[in-house]
């Protein structure tokens, strides 16, 4: 219930700035265009098909953007896993074409255990932001990511399986907050949802920020 609350919530952040009226833009300061650059710290839970749980996982964020006009800007993110998260997962030995509890029956479905690293995590965004106060901005913002990761599950009977690349791409929509701490540093945090098609992956991201 909570996920999607919070899919729902970004969805109506993201429209409803993408299509905020001028008069925001009329309040807000005509100097906040430019170049900028934010690195922080992201939370994120990936749910692969198939897994009981959601996978945690930490990773280092870096992001880049252009604000076009105080309201409008395009950004991109790169994200590097700094931990791996264990998961359980239901695997098919026909699958693996492995008997892994030696019953010559290839067919049995057995409870894995495993792990998933982040390799990373890249995402290219269109951003709109309006004004609550002088210092806090609100904002919404939708694109497109791909994700790329490292798989490892080992069965009951001992065997390894390794996935070594995995990677997919989808649709990306979030919202977030910011504070002005200076007219050029800033702190700013986001909640991002991914429509990868074979896992359900959501992201928390805190970072500063440095406005050109």
């Amino acid at each position: 219930m909570l996920k999607q609350t919070l899919i729902g919530a970004a969805s109506v952040s993201a429209f409803a700035f993408m299509i905020a009226g001028p008069a925001a833009a009329q309040s807000y300061g005509q100097e906040d265009t430019g170049f900028y650059l934010q690195g922080g710290y992201s939370y994120i839970d990936i749910e692969p098909d198939g897994a009981d749980d959601g996978v945690d996982t930490d990773a280092i964020t870096a992001r880049f953007g252009y604000q076009f006009t105080p309201m409008l800007s395009l950004e991109a993110d790169l994200s590097s896993g700094i931990d791996d998260g264990e998961f359980d997962f239901n695997v098919d030995e026909d699958d693996f074409d492995l008997d892994d509890n030696n019953d010559g029956d290839f067919n049995d479905l057995i409870a894995a255990s495993g792990d998933i690293g982040l390799n990373y995590l890249l995402g290219i965004y269109g951003r709109a932001s309006i004004p609550v106060t002088d210092r806090i901005d609100l904002s919404g913002r939708l694109g497109y990511a791909y994700i790329d990761l490292d798989a490892t599950v080992v069965t009951p009977g001992g065997t390894p399986i390794t996935t070594v690349e995995d990677s997919e791409d989808g649709a990306a929509l979030g919202a977030g907050v910011s504070f002005d701490l200076t007219e050029s540093w800033e702190l700013r945090g986001d909640y991002t949802w991914y429509g990868f098609d074979n896992t359900d992956t959501n992201a928390f991201t805190v970072a500063a920020g440095y406005k050109f």
